[in-house]
């Protein structure tokens, strides 16, 4: 099973280059530049790894995980959250069990791409058909 990947990031030159980056390596990312938008592609049926950014206008990354969670969006995804604040503020009380990973800002590209890869073999080895 091919896992995809979803970049959610207000700031278009963060999606470009992570977008950059996956293409270099291979790969191929899909981005979302908020959080409605990382919801409509949910609803439309993505599932994979979604490297979600902290601090976004209008709906925050926390505000889109709750929303993830409320819909019943968040089976088959894990999420990473990207942040430049250092450490999980208090916004994320009750939603723990929804956050895979953290990543500071800046990215450190090959930090990222192993953080990626490492999950997306978690969600295809738990997607493969136990025998």
């Amino acid at each position: 099973m091919d896992v995809r990947v979803m970049l959610v990031d207000d700031e278009a030159m963060v999606r470009a280059a992570v977008e950059d980056m996956f293409r270099v390596k291979g790969g191929a990312i899909t981005t979302a530049a908020g959080g409605e938008d990382c919801l409509a592609q949910l609803e439309a049926g993505f599932r994979g790894v979604i490297l979600m950014d902290v601090m976004m206008p209008r709906m925050n990354g926390w505000a889109t995980i709750r929303e993830i969670v409320r819909r019943g969006l968040y089976e088959g995804n894990i999420i990473i959250m990207l942040t430049g604040i250092g450490e999980p503020d208090s916004q994320m009380e009750g939603l723990q069990e929804y956050v895979s990973d953290f990543l500071a800002k800046p990215i450190d590209p090959r930090q990222l791409y192993e953080a990626v890869q490492h999950y997306r073999l978690l969600l295809a080895e738990e997607a493969a058909p136990h025998v």
